[in-house]
């Protein structure tokens, strides 16, 4: 354990708020420190699992319950997992006192290495793997976390100041962050999480923190085709460079017809062909364009982005082959948990579609969702908390024939049975996951299994 880290936090009285994954890596990196930690949930217990045995080994207190955030400003410090809602009022009492901070915070203040961060509403995930990527293939050393794989805090005592370190930030890890990173990208703004943020303002304005405090020598990527981003150009106290899919930008990189095009000053280069990308749909051009962006000004290679757009064939979850049965291919898309995410998984195919939809409700509304379902989809098969909205959104627009199910087995065995050679059964649920599912992945795999055991029998 590093002395700065032992001065900072050793005999300090830390409450961890929100004992989830990364925050159980933060409690076992401030019990190495010396803080004197007191994990604070809402859940139970029993709602906790086999996670409460792993933090009674640590040998912590644990509130839990009702009262988790009971006395919490009588602590030296507060951490906040990014899922707990900032609002509440005995947290907003902590962070007037300054009491609040997050292991995203702890990330920023103590590594070594320059930080590359990467938000939006879609895409973010994408984006990031990508520009790892691409850093590794030009021969330096990438570090990726954040809001994907493993939590970075437990390892940030090993970041070197050459490592370049790649985070993919959400709105609720950006919410309140007084450090932005070195380099950043939004690859897109659209509606999401106002269940929690409540409006779009707040949303945004999270979003924003990613460049509020960039200074002259940072270096900003936005997306051009998107209004609400463009215009935080302005804002920017850095470089900006945009990315289009329709319109030359200069700096920065667009379509030219099959061409990936490179721009900035009087330099244009084309470094990759759009047909030779491995990631399927015009949203991960987009992406592919930013994190070229992203890697190139964090001293990648262009030629290193054209090999790896060429090879990276996606993330888990994101418009991922799953299977063919009976020649109708399934494509699992579990991290759609919007509309706007849905409605770029059905622009990315021209077969004919059987579409798997619903989930929890984050208060987003479906109505351009229905207009593209009912140009693009053969049948629709809805599930879930959301599946009167989206049923009411479709019928709106007319012409496709709607089945509703009571869960993810009962919509594979429906899809199975409707489906002819050539159509593709794509899950993508514009929904969020959390009426039947502990989160996106957990249905993604669930679909995974599911059409695994189809094509077994």
């Amino acid at each position: 354990m590093q002395r700065e880290y032992v001065e900072d936090w050793s005999g300090k009285r830390v409450a961890v708020i929100g004992l989830g994954i990364s925050n159980v890596a933060l409690i076992r990196f401030l019990i190495g420190a010396g803080a004197i930690v007191s994990g604070r949930d809402r859940k139970t217990e029993s709602e906790l699992g086999e996670r409460f045995q792993d933090l009674q080994s640590l040998g912590i207190e644990l509130v839990l319950g009702p009262s988790y955030l009971e006395d919490i400003t009588s602590f030296d410090a507060v951490v906040v997992s990014p899922g707990v809602p900032k609002d509440l009022p005995e947290l907003k009492e902590a962070a007037n006192r300054g009491l609040v901070t997050s292991e995203i915070a702890m990330v920023f203040r103590y590594s070594q290495g320059p930080i590359y961060g990467i938000t939006g509403s879609s895409g973010k995930t994408t984006t990031t793997s990508l520009v790892g990527e691409i850093l590794k293939e030009s021969g330096l050393q990438a570090i990726v976390g954040g809001n994907i794989g493993v939590p970075l805090i437990n390892q940030i005592g090993q970041v070197r100041s050459g490592d370049r370190v790649v985070l993919e930030l959400s709105s609720f890890q950006l919410e309140g962050l007084r450090q932005s990173p070195h380099g950043a990208v939004i690859t897109n703004i659209t509606q999401n999480h106002l269940d929690v943020h409540h409006t779009m303002e707040n949303y945004i304005s999270a979003k924003q923190n990613i460049y509020r405090h960039q200074t002259a020598d940072d270096f900003l990527v936005l997306n051009y085709d998107d209004p609400i981003t463009r215009a935080m150009a302005k804002e920017a106290s850095g470089r900006v460079f945009f990315f289009s899919l329709t319109t030359e930008v200069n700096p920065g990189a667009y379509v030219d017809g099959d061409d990936l095009v490179y721009a900035e000053g009087t330099e244009r280069r084309v470094f990759a062909q759009r047909s030779k990308l491995s990631l399927p749909g015009k949203h991960n051009v987009a992406n592919y364009l930013a994190a070229t962006l992203l890697s190139y000004g964090a001293g990648a290679s262009l030629e290193a982005a054209c090999r790896v757009g060429q090879n990276f064939s996606g993330v888990p979850h994101r418009l991922e082959f799953v299977g063919e049965i009976k020649g109708v291919r399934y494509y699992n898309d579990s991290i759609a948990t919007t509309p706007d995410r849905t409605m770029a998984a059905l622009e990315s195919f021209d077969a004919p579609l059987i579409l798997i939809a619903g989930g929890s409700d984050k208060q987003l509304s479906y109505e351009e969702l229905g207009k593209t379902v009912a140009g693009r989809v053969k049948r629709l098969i809805l599930l879930g908390t959301t599946a009167p909205k989206i049923r009411q959104a479709v019928l709106a627009q007319g012409g496709v024939t709607i089945n509703e199910v009571e869960n993810l087995e009962e919509a594979v065995v429906l899809a199975y049975d409707l489906g002819e050679s050539g159509d593709i059964v794509l899950l993508s649920p514009a929904s969020a996951s959390f009426d039947q599912y502990e989160n996106f992945m957990a249905r993604g795999a669930h679909f995974r299994n599911l059409v695994a055991r189809l094509s077994k029998e």
